[in-house]
């Protein structure tokens, strides 16, 4: 028994040295990362859409009652709620807290820095988009109109040359910050859909909707171009391409996002101005 015992665990070590070497020089190598965090990422959407319809059956009551098309939506709201706290928390990290893209002692322009963990997180990203794409057009209009596809197919683009040739990694990031609103805009779709709308939570994730699209979606973009004109001499160095995607797409996203603000402000105006008026009608009840 002692002898079969040794021969397992042998065997199990052997296994696992093995898996361990196929990470390091083929899934993870250089060469094969972008695709194979692409992949991930589209395989990590399938799981938490799964996932969440599965919890949902069991732990949401007004679930098993939605139409299918509201469940679908559901669903995926799930996955990119999920990609959001994942991406947003990495892009917090490279920006603010790890020293790639801050520390002058590294060699490399800022704008051509990259690393294999930043690398990774833009191809998770990517996959995400993609799926994200896919969702909304097979389902068009149901899950978003066009300046969701345009959001997503301006995102893919920068994202992917990120990702590819390593380039502007940092403003990458920093526009991906942006993600941090994401779970907020969807707890405000679950609520409503969960038919409390006129709950007092659904008026403080309103009030932090507006807050967190203030500072991640208009003041940060507007950091980042600040940040940009800054070191405008490096960002000249990059190839055209890269230099186009670097002003084009903040801008085009900056544009829609002060679209999407002024919804925001409108919807949380208009919550705000029927609290009065429904406290009123429950204290003449009481």
């Amino acid at each position: 028994m002692e002898a079969l015992s040794k021969q397992t665990t042998m065997a199990m070590k052997s296994y696992k040295n093995q898996a361990h070497m196929l990470v390091k020089n083929y899934l993870l190598a250089d060469p094969f990362l972008p695709y194979t965090s692409i992949l991930g990422g589209i395989l990590a959407c399938k799981v938490v859409y799964d996932l969440t319809d599965l919890i949902s059956s069991f732990y949401i009551k007004t679930y098993p009652s939605l139409t299918k098309i509201q469940r679908v939506d559901w669903n995926n709201r799930g996955i990119s709620t999920t990609h959001a706290i994942f991406i947003s928390a990495l892009s917090l990290h490279f920006v603010f807290w790890s020293d790639l893209f801050s520390d002058p002692q590294l060699s490399g322009l800022i704008v051509f820095r990259s690393s294999t963990l930043s690398t990774f997180g833009l191809g998770v990203s990517l996959g995400y988009f993609f799926s994200d794409l896919a969702m909304t057009l097979w389902q068009y209009p149901a899950l978003g109109g066009m300046e969701y596809v345009i959001h997503h197919i301006l995102s893919g683009i920068a994202v992917a040359y990120s990702m590819f040739t390593g380039e502007a990694q940092l403003y990458t990031y920093m526009v991906l910050i942006s993600e941090v609103t994401t779970p907020e805009i969807h707890l405000r779709w679950y609520l409503d859909t969960a038919g409390m709308k006129q709950s007092i939570a659904y008026l403080i994730n309103g009030i932090i909707i507006f807050i967190g699209w203030l500072i991640a979606r208009v003041l940060l973009f507007g950091y980042m171009f600040y940040h940009v004109y800054l070191h405008y001499d490096q960002v000249i160095k990059m190839h055209t391409f890269g230099f186009v995607l670097v002003f084009g797409v903040p801008s085009a996203l900056g544009i829609l996002n002060m679209m999407w603000f002024g919804k925001i402000i409108k919807g949380l105006v208009k919550t705000l101005a029927k609290r009065p008026s429904r406290t009123k009608e429950e204290d003449g009840q009481n």
